[in-house]
């Protein structure tokens, strides 16, 4: 398995408005497009409007690349930069724990 997190920061409460439909809208695609897509959810953060948490897990990182190269995430990956003011990335390299099975 692949996976990973992303901490984005929103530039306003109505860019955050905005990342939230655009999120939505990817999502949907995800789950009926992406098979090798296991678990990619999307969080807002206690206490931090402007925060938003994804945790993305992959099949393996064929899948993950797959996922990059689909229409609609090259779409949130364009439209999402005016709506930001940063972007943190964690690589996850998974030792043990429950998820999905394969």
């Amino acid at each position: 398995m692949f996976g990973l997190m992303v901490r984005f920061t929103c530039r306003d409460e109505q860019a955050a408005e905005a990342f939230d439909q655009l999120v939505a809208e990817t999502i949907e695609k995800i789950k009926t497009d992406e098979p090798g897509t296991l678990i990619y959810t999307a969080h807002r953060v206690e206490g931090a409007p402007l925060q938003r948490i994804f945790y993305e897990l992959y099949q393996d990182r064929a899948a993950f690349d797959a996922h990059e190269q689909q229409t609609h995430t090259r779409r949130m990956l364009n439209d999402r930069e005016k709506l930001l003011a940063s972007v943190e990335v964690d690589w996850l390299d998974m030792q043990a724990g429950k998820g999905p099975s394969r």
